[in-house]
């Protein structure tokens, strides 16, 4: 029965990362000043697929543990956020916004794991790689600003 949740959750991962093929980074971001650390671009579809597993399969250990309200409610709130900033960040051209967003997202991540955590420790563990990852998103979307101050409102 686990595979059905884990399934469903998935679906909600695909879902929000299909943002990412609608509004792709493209000939604006790349022309972008971006800090030598940002991680080539070949990595973000490899760690997107790896933490969207890890989310799906977390999700899906809460789903059948008993009291597991707070948890499924963050789990839906942090998915929501990560299919708002791409279409946001890429798809307005809004970095500050996006910004926002990501906060928001880091926040809710955070929340997230602690829930989990409280519930069933492996799916905790399984968020901790995204809230690094998100963490790295964050750094790099506020360089990225920095370093753009012209682009930073971001117009279409």
């Amino acid at each position: 029965m686990i595979w059905l949740y884990f399934l469903i959750f998935l679906g909600a991962c695909v879902a929000a990362g299909s943002t990412g093929a609608m509004f792709s980074p493209g000939e604006w971001y790349e022309r972008l000043h971006k800090p030598g650390w940002t991680p080539p671009n070949w990595l973000f579809p490899v760690a997107w697929t790896f933490l969207y597993l890890c989310m799906a399969l977390a999700g899906a250990r809460a789903a059948v543990s008993p009291g597991n309200g707070l948890a499924m409610a963050l789990w839906s709130l942090q998915i929501a956020l990560n299919g708002l900033w791409t279409p946001v960040f890429f798809g307005l051209r809004r970095m500050r916004q996006g910004l926002i967003v990501l906060c928001a997202l880091w926040l809710a991540v955070a929340s997230t794991m602690i829930a989990l955590f409280q519930l069933d420790w492996l799916a905790g563990l399984l968020f901790v790689p995204y809230l690094v990852w998100v963490s790295v998103a964050g750094a790099l979307n506020l360089a990225v600003i920095r370093l753009n101050p012209q682009e930073s409102g971001g117009t279409a």
